[in-house]
This record gives structure tokens, sequence and C-alpha cells, in this order.
């Protein structure tokens, strides 16, 4: 069943254009990339989703509702939580103040996303601005988990983050996904990417080129929409 479809959406930030007709869907419990070189549209893509760019055209259509013209808050309140890039952690609250900012009823609680991250158990009095670079990435996955979402969107969700963290973050989605979690995910680890999305969506100047399984992109296309 699907998810989230995106239909043709066209953004813009003011007279600039940045989306000129992107496709995606995301099925429950699948995970799909969202992928392209930077300066793609993925971000901005996300940005759509979540209502904080809104889309001047085309459809986003989310458990069967229209969502597109939706304010971001409502859209959270639908069940899509996200994992913006930079991590954006509330620096003077604490671990515990993070999590429990925006948190509703559901699976995911303090004790359920401690025992996804135990980094986090062990420094929910901490403020959030003295955690390392991966730590703030785990507390704002587990932030927009407490949100207990349907769909999680994360967006560059190791980019900068030293291997043994990636590892972390890596084994948690994975995790997430064994769990039933829908997962919209953004990132530039290719073998890890490789390993476990189901789908893959390649985004070039603002439009989606290609769609298909991780075993269906070889090496030539990766090469030639991915410059990798």
């Amino acid at each position: 069943m699907t998810l989230l479809q995106v239909s043709g959406i066209e953004t813009f930030y003011g007279p600039s254009q940045a989306l000129f007709g992107v496709d995606l869907e995301v099925g429950e419990g699948e995970l799909v990339m969202l992928m392209g070189r930077n300066g793609m549209g993925k971000s901005t893509t996300i940005r759509s989703i979540c209502g904080m760019t809104p889309a001047h055209s085309g459809r986003i259509v989310f458990a069967g509702e229209e969502i597109g013209r939706l304010a971001s808050y409502r859209v959270a309140l639908r069940g899509i939580g996200l994992v913006p890039e930079g991590r954006r952690c509330f620096p003077n609250l604490t671990v515990r103040e993070n999590l429990i900012a925006s948190a509703r009823p559901g699976r995911w609680t303090l004790a359920s996303v401690q025992t996804l991250f135990p980094r986090l158990g062990e420094r929910m009095s901490q403020y959030a601005n003295t955690l390392s670079g991966g730590e703030q990435q785990m507390l704002a996955i587990g932030r927009a988990l407490m949100t207990n979402p349907r769909l999680l969107i994360l967006d560059e969700a190791t980019e900068g983050l030293a291997p043994i963290i990636r590892d972390d973050i890596w084994a948690a989605i994975r995790e997430l996904k064994a769990d039933g979690l829908s997962i919209l995910l953004v990132d530039k680890t290719m073998d890890e990417v490789l390993s476990v999305a189901d789908r893959c969506v390649v985004l070039e100047k603002g439009r989606t080129v290609w769609t298909g399984a991780p075993s269906e992109l070889t090496a030539e296309l990766q090469n030639n929409l991915l410059g990798v």
C-alpha cells in the first residue's frame, strides 16, 4: 500500500524555480532512497513534502490525504517525522527536554529511544550543544521518533559523521526498517544505501530521472546520474 505519493511537484524560492517535476512514492514499511548530486533538489523535495517550502503545483498525498497545502506543523501531526539536514537540536535544552518537546503517545518513548541509542540514555541531563555531532544526530532521530510518525524522513542521515558513529546510525536505520517503519532517506554512503534500500529515486536538476531497485542501479548509472 502506498503511504506517500508525490506527483509532478514544482517548487519555487521566490522567482527561482527549484523543482520541475518530482515524482516519488513510499509504501508502507518501505525504505526509499532519494539520491542525486548536490544541488539537484533533494532537500527542497523534503521541504515541500513537509510543508516548509510548499509546492507551487503537483500533488502530495499522504495516507490518502492531500497535504500539499497544509502548514508544516499540520503535516507533522498527520504522521511525518523529519530529521533535518544539520540536526537542528535545541542547543539550550537537555537531551531529555529535546526528546519530549514534541512527543506524542505511541510506540516510541524515552525508554525505547534509549534502547535504540544507549548513548542518549547516558546523557539525558546534558545540554544538546555539549554533545558530539554523532550524538546530536542520534538525538535528532530520537526526537523525530518521539512524535511516533508513520513516515520518517532523514535528510543527509550520516553526513560528516565519524565511521564508528555512521555504523551506529545505519544499525538503527536497519532496526527501524525491520520494525516496519516507512522511511524516506537521503544519504551519499553508496554501499550502505544499496544494502538497505527497497527502491531508489534519483533527481537531476529538480526532476525525477530514474526510479528502480538498488540492484538495477549499475555502476554506469551511478557514474552518469550520481557522479560516483
